[in-house]
């Protein structure tokens, strides 16, 4: 799916009027999918500019959001953030679609250098859940509030905690 639609799909989660008005979440995620678009410009000139100015872009809706969503992260359509701060997504990071988060959430290498997370399709993250290293987050799981998550969650499973435990399956 290109950028574009998965813009639309984004925008489809969102579900309100004049989402740039009311939620400044919806900042970062037009600024990853511009980044994306950016990315798949032939090399010349043309992509030198727009990639300056995705990069101006980015620093400050980072600065003003506190939301790091670098364009390197392969995110799926749908993306929705209900509530902005704090969230660190890493930019080797792989997530599928209709991902939903919330403040305060890191998705990130426990190591520098290290793995990061893979996540699945139809997943929901929880205020201050950190996940953590090389692991696999299935399709259709939830990650409870303030988790931290350094193993695997099994598809359609809930994980609290910290350690995070599997308390659904």
């Amino acid at each position: 799916m290109n950028s574009d639609a998965s813009w639309i799909e984004d925008l489809k989660r969102y579900a309100i009027k004049r989402p740039f008005f009311k939620e400044q979440s919806i900042w970062a995620v037009w600024v990853y999918r511009f980044g994306r678009r950016v990315d798949v410009k032939p090399f010349g000139t043309v992509r030198q500019v727009y990639t300056a100015v995705y990069w101006l872009l980015f620093r400050i809706v980072e600065t003003i959001t506190g939301i790091s969503l670098p364009k390197d992260a392969d995110i799926g359509p749908g993306l929705r953030i209900w509530h902005f701060g704090g969230i660190f997504i890493h930019p080797q990071a792989v997530i599928g679609k209709n991902f939903t988060l919330r403040q305060g959430v890191t998705i990130g290498n426990r190591v520098e250098g290290g793995p990061v997370p893979t996540i699945g399709d139809n997943v929901e993250i929880g205020a201050y859940a950190q996940l953590l290293g090389g692991i696999r987050i299935g399709n259709n799981c939830k990650i409870g509030a303030m988790s931290v998550v350094l193993c695997d969650v099994p598809d359609g499973a809930t994980a609290v905690g910290a350690p995070a435990r599997i308390i659904i399956h």
